[in-house]
């Protein structure tokens, strides 16, 4: 196996070495070196979430939950109830549940922008997912195209060695063909 990244680029990517991109030529080098590319990515992003993220992305993932939908038509269904049969006339918020339409916009508009930049972040996350996961299978493309690379080369070898054997083997039997007729001829 060829032993710079220039070599290797040329070889297995067609590529000559200023054309790589930067995910290329570390996973060229990483063949150089014969070290791994792959690494848990969920490790490294951990620890770079603030509290905002880490509340957003907790509001995020009880606002989209079965739970928290299935509360929140119950909720629903106590205050229209308590509004308008428990309390008659003297209701806190009688029909139509103006204030009810004012609380359920105010989550709206604070809910809404909260999901997004928790989607936002997990769109970053996926999109670096992807990068890294294109580094991985590149990776083990060209393991894989050293590993035909380094049969075709033992099966080169092999075949050299059967066709000089053949030779020498060809030659032995010629020589005992001459033998043979020799012995014939004198017979």
């Amino acid at each position: 196996m060829n032993k710079t990244v220039p070599e290797l680029a040329n070889r297995w990517l067609g590529l000559e070495p200023e054309n790589l991109s930067e995910p290329e030529r570390r996973v060229l080098q990483s063949a150089v070196d014969r070290q791994p590319v792959s690494q848990n990515i969920n490790d490294s992003l951990a620890g770079a979430q603030n509290a905002g993220d880490r509340i957003a992305d907790a509001i995020a993932r009880v606002g989209g939950s079965w739970t928290f939908i299935l509360s929140f038509i119950a909720f629903l269904t106590l205050w229209i109830g308590a509004n308008w049969w428990f309390l008659g006339r003297a209701s806190f918020d009688p029909y139509p549940f103006i204030f009810l339409n004012l609380v359920l916009s105010m989550i709206a508009a604070l809910q809404a922008p909260v999901i997004m930049m928790s989607q936002n972040r997990q769109a970053a996350r996926d999109r670096i997912d992807a990068a890294h996961d294109y580094e991985v299978n590149l990776k083990a493309e060209i393991e894989i195209m050293a590993l035909h690379e380094k049969l075709d080369e033992l099966r080169h070898s092999q075949i050299i060695g059967m066709r000089d054997e053949i030779a020498r083997m060809a030659e032995q039997v010629k020589r005992i063909d001459e033998i043979l007729s020799k012995q014939r001829t004198r017979s």
